[in-house]
């Protein structure tokens, strides 16, 4: 009797904001995430994963793209990304199934052929081509405002308000800004929500092959978490801050570093924040700490509603699971928040893949000590769909690891970019004298060595195993100007072998068009 086949199905979890070093399989002692932690025990944990970009835009970009931002260019939020390239979801239609997206991939679309007036040209965080929007965008959109606003939560002018925590909570003035809790109920969450929607959306297509990209905005800021998750965690608990004495000292490495001290405002990270992150003294930092862990619980409680339902209904077997966050976040080290800069704090970050299949029994609760990169994902997931991987792809697919086998050629290193250029206000330009073009970096790490390059600005370079932490820029000592020299000779090697090649692998002849695509490595 003949068999029948299952549906094939993926599910994209992202994260947002995630630090690499913050999972429970990889070490840390403090997070609480039952969820992931079993998904980690049932399938492969990459424990030197990387973004190959910041902030949100451009890291989403080159996941979804497969392409290193030198060459996807879309190099802010609100960078446009051009038309001509394919994306995951794209390629994904090609098999009949139209992927769905809850949340968001901070995408602007080419305004080529558009109107000036389109209101997509206004908004940093759309979908890229391909997806078809269920849930989109960030909390402050539409759908969840009228979700909680139906819930009879009122709903600000200024929707980001809707984060602001109660006046006078008790406690918050010995624990810090961050420590009050959210006015909803974790149940009424952003996260809840989506989870909520993406299971509506799973209930009525158990029979059918799926592509669910859920993309959650936590634990980005705000930092503020419901109850009970805001207290969940002690902030004498939190692991200590990695810095230099005083912002000064800090800044004093590089003068990109200099400039995110004297400009970064605490009010992005909370409504109630006022004047610069710099200012925040140790204590308050502990509490953000706390406060951002919580929040990462919060997740993974949704998380696991999602999973458990999967396992009940009987699509998890069939389902390749891949959890990751587009970036990292600086919680306080070396001065800073957020994700900005060239530390590994804000690149280094999670990545779980769980593949279906005897064939990965094997490999089951690994942890993986090769680097990888977001643009590994897109040829990882269409390998798995029996889809062919577009020529224009950086990275290569991540599914030999699953079933037990390292790749013919592991990467040796990683690479991943930054650029801090400012069109609306120009800031970055004008207060350290560059022009746009100038203001960006290129960074290599491997095992040993970390190189960071700049156009106009002077290179850092870091011994990582005598100084994991980076305080310690060798670039200007005689003694590693060899190192420094190769390293950027590796660098310009990188470039060179990875740009932009979706044509460059096709040739006219007299047979007609002959293309070879080869491995990148």
């Amino acid at each position: 009797m003949a068999t029948t086949k299952r549906p094939k199905r993926v599910l994209l979890f992202l994260a947002d904001q995630w630090r690499g070093d913050t999972l429970r399989s990889t070490g840390h002692k403090l997070v609480r995430t039952p969820n992931i932690d079993r998904l980690a025990a049932e399938g492969v944990t990459f424990r030197r994963h990387y973004t190959n970009a910041t902030p949100c835009g451009p890291a989403r970009t080159s996941l979804l793209t497969g392409l290193y931002m030198m060459n996807h260019r879309v190099v802010r939020n609100g960078t446009p990304l051009d038309v001509r390239h394919t994306n995951l979801a794209l390629e994904v239609r090609k098999s009949g199934t139209k992927p769905a997206i809850f949340g968001y991939t901070s995408n602007t679309p080419d305004p080529r052929g558009l109107s000036p007036d389109d209101p997509t040209l206004r908004e940093q965080h759309g979908n890229i081509p391909g997806f078809e929007e269920i849930a989109p965008g960030l909390p402050t959109a539409p759908p969840y405002m009228a979700h909680v606003k139906s819930l009879g939560y009122h709903v600000p002018g200024e929707r980001a308000d809707f984060w602001l925590p109660p006046e006078n909570y008790p406690g918050a003035q010995e624990r810090g800004p961050t420590y009050a809790p959210a006015r909803f109920k974790t149940e009424h969450s952003d996260n809840a929500f989506l989870v909520d929607e993406a299971i509506k959306y799973l209930r009525v297509r158990e029979d059918r092959p799926w592509f669910v990209h859920v993309a959650t905005m936590r634990p980005h800021p705000p930092f503020i978490a419901p109850d009970p998750y805001h207290d969940l965690f002690h902030p004498d608990e939190v692991p200590a801050l990695v810095r230099a004495p005083s912002a000064a000292e800090e800044g004093a490495q590089h003068p990109l570093l200099d400039f995110l001290l004297k400009t970064t405002p605490q009010r992005e990270y909370f409504r109630t924040g006022v004047g610069l992150a710099t200012d925040l003294d140790e204590k308050a930092l502990r509490q953000l700490r706390a406060t951002y862990y919580g929040m990462m619980a919060e997740l993974d409680h949704h998380v696991g509603r999602l999973l458990d339902y999967l396992r009940e209904s009987g699509q998890y077997e069939d389902t390749l699971i891949v959890f990751s966050s587009d970036h990292g976040e600086q919680l306080g080290d070396h001065w800073l928040l957020g994700k900005q800069g060239y530390f590994e704090a804000s690149y280094h970050i999670p990545l779980i893949v769980r593949a279906p299949g005897r064939d990965a029994d094997g490999a089951r609760g690994k942890l993986v000590d090769d680097f990888t990169e977001a643009v590994d994902l897109m040829p990882t997931i269409l390998e798995w769909l029996d889809r062919d991987v577009p020529h224009q792809c950086d990275g290569q697919s991540l599914l030999s690891y699953c079933r037990g086998q390292a790749p013919a050629q592991p990467r040796r290193d990683v690479h991943y970019e930054f650029d801090f250029r400012d069109v609306l206000t120009g800031d970055p330009q004008r207060m350290l004298g560059l022009r746009m073009e100038q203001c960006s970096l290129a960074a290599l790490r491997d095992d040993r060595y970390k190189y960071v390059h700049f156009p106009s600005l002077p290179p850092l370079f870091f011994d990582l195993r005598e100084d994991p932490h980076e305080m310690r820029n060798l670039a200007g000592e005689a003694r590693y100007a060899s190192l420094v020299r190769d390293y950027a000779q590796r660098m310009l090697t990188w470039r060179m072998e990875h740009m932009e090649r979706t044509l460059t692998v096709m040739q006219a002849g007299p047979d007609g068009l002959k293309t070879i695509h080869e491995p990148r490595r």
